[in-house]
């Protein structure tokens, strides 16, 4: 399974800010910098619980990439 790269997913977080201005369920990621895999898989679950599709995906892409790679994702948005 490839790492994705920060270039690859920053338009999805863009895209799923549309929608979810505050970060959605994604936002102690997202707008707190909780970067651990502890943090993902919360927002994942979350995400899962309450039907946001865009959000499981989102997660789902972020449980793949490393902690320093989600910090570059959240200052680069």
């Amino acid at each position: 399974m490839n790492k994705p790269t920060v270039p690859e997913v920053l338009p999805k977080v863009q895209a799923y800010y549309q929608n979810n201005p505050a970060g959605g369920n994604l936002h102690i990621v997202l707008e707190d910098g909780n970067v651990n895999d502890s943090h993902v898989q919360f927002c994942l679950e979350q995400a899962s619980r309450k039907g946001d599709n865009e959000g499981v995906d989102l997660a789902q892409l972020l449980m793949r990439m490393t902690k320093t790679q989600r910090l570059k994702l959240r200052a680069q948005h």
